[in-house]
């Protein structure tokens, strides 16, 4: 059987489906897929930011409990919940007013896992470990023992801090135990989330 351009263009474009889906894709699926598994970083991580050929500006930094660093010149800087290539950006971007064509590299030397706090009727209140996949309420309330008899389930809730254009808010999330259980809709904690169990 003779292969002919396009009958070889096809089986190429089909091996090439086989591999790797993300390629065959398009572009803007690969792109999104990328940004969505993408490390954002957290409270407390560890950073070395380089800045080629300036020792003086070149630091090693942690993100503090404001979520912010320190770099000379440029002074404070939001890091927490941007990616390493978004905050390489903002450095650069600063830099510029100072130096041409500043070359920066961002590098995560150590991760702090994230957490968030359960309290109240509980057997086991404190901090819980939140791991690579999302954790959910009712997960949550198992890592820290159950409930207590005297539990309040039907009033359950979440404290969430957001930050908004520098703008800091508590949000409230309410929690039924008792439909949870029953299959509604999965409640997910993030980061610095406060679930309270009343009694």
């Amino acid at each position: 059987m003779r292969l002919t351009p396009r009958k070889l263009m096809i089986a190429v474009v089909a091996a090439l489906a086989t591999v790797s889906p993300a390629l065959a894709a398009g572009p803007e699926d690969a792109t999104s897929i990328s940004a969505a598994t993408d490390y954002h970083l957290g409270l407390g991580d560890k950073l070395r930011i380089e800045v080629y050929r300036d020792a003086q500006l070149s630091q090693s930094v942690q993100i503090r409990p404001d979520g912010k660093i320190t770099m000379p010149l440029l002074g404070d800087l939001e890091a927490n919940g941007r990616t390493p290539i978004e905050l390489r950006d903002v450095i650069t971007k600063q830099l510029k007013d100072y130096m041409t064509n500043p070359v920066v590299t961002v590098i995560v030397v150590e991760t702090k896992a994230p957490v968030a706090y359960v309290m109240g009727e509980v057997n086991r209140p404190g901090a819980v470990t939140l791991g690579d996949e999302q954790l959910t309420v009712l997960q949550a309330l198992a890592m820290a023992g159950g409930l207590k008899d005297f539990a309040d389930t039907k009033n359950i809730h979440i404290l969430r801090r957001t930050d908004k254009a520098g703008k800091k808010t508590e949000q409230t999330i309410s929690f039924n135990y008792k439909e949870a259980l029953k299959g509604s809709t999965p409640v997910y904690l993030s980061p610095g989330d406060t679930l309270v169990v009343p009694d």
